[in-house]
């Protein structure tokens, strides 16, 4: 958690239209967030990523030139300690299923309340997932066999499920179908603890993020199907 004396954290406004990254700026400069850099579209938003390196990027789906999916793709290939949280006017865009698969961290509507907005910068500030799991499982359940899997969007995370082992893979399908740490724990029977070390050494194994792209890993591996079973030959 973010607490007063942790630096605030710095971030770079990607968004076509001037007036939605003054009102973003606005809003994070009253909050104690240093927005360090703008950018128009996804070439300037890379670029300028690549320059001031930030901690976190708002990132507008929809931009000329280069758009927001190949935008964080180039900016989490380059500079992936960045976090990434792309902006769209759509709920439930189909170009947000690709972003996460891609290691964004969340997704935020632009009409998000002021509040929320500095909540959100701060929360993947700090290396959590800006979606709750059951979110990020219907998105993924939406998208999950269509366009968003072909080659060009194929997500690049570590898809080799046989360096977990029997728990830690049991704990990935349970991840997959939306289940929090306390629920993991109650349905495991395990303490807390236990689970956040299991979670944490699948992130470390498989290269993941946060728990967005767990949940879109279990999807694309099979280890759970649409409509939240897990995969009958695990």
């Amino acid at each position: 958690m973010t607490t007063p004396t942790d630096p605030a954290p710095r971030v770079v406004i990607a968004d076509d239209q001037e007036l939605v990254r003054t009102g973003f700026r606005l809003i994070l400069t009253a909050r104690g967030i240093d927005v360090v850099g703008e950018a128009a579209d996804g070439a300037e938003a890379v670029e300028a990523v690549r320059r001031l390196r930030p901690d976190v990027v708002l990132l507008d789906i929809r931009m000329p030139n280069t758009d927001g999916l190949a935008a964080a793709r180039q900016i989490l290939a380059r500079v992936p300690n960045c976090r990434v949280i792309m902006l769209t006017t759509f709920d439930l865009d189909s170009y947000v299923y690709a972003a996460l698969a891609a290691g964004a961290s969340g997704f935020l509507l632009k009409d998000v309340t002021p509040a929320h907005l500095a909540a959100a910068v701060r929360l993947v500030d700090t290396g959590d997932a800006l979606l709750a799991p059951s979110i990020t499982r219907r998105l993924v359940e939406r998208h999950a066999s269509g366009a968003a899997r072909t080659a060009a969007t194929s997500p690049v995370v570590h898809r080799d499920l046989a360096v977990l082992t029997p728990r830690e893979r049991e704990v990935l399908t349970l991840m997959g179908r939306g289940l929090s740490n306390a629920e993991l724990a109650r349905e495991l029977t395990l303490s807390e603890a236990t689970v956040k070390t299991h979670v944490a050494r699948i992130f470390a194994k498989l290269a993941l993020r946060d728990r967005a792209q767990a949940v879109v890993l279990a999807y694309e591996t099979g280890l759970v199907a649409p409509g939240g079973s897990a995969d009958p030959d695990p």
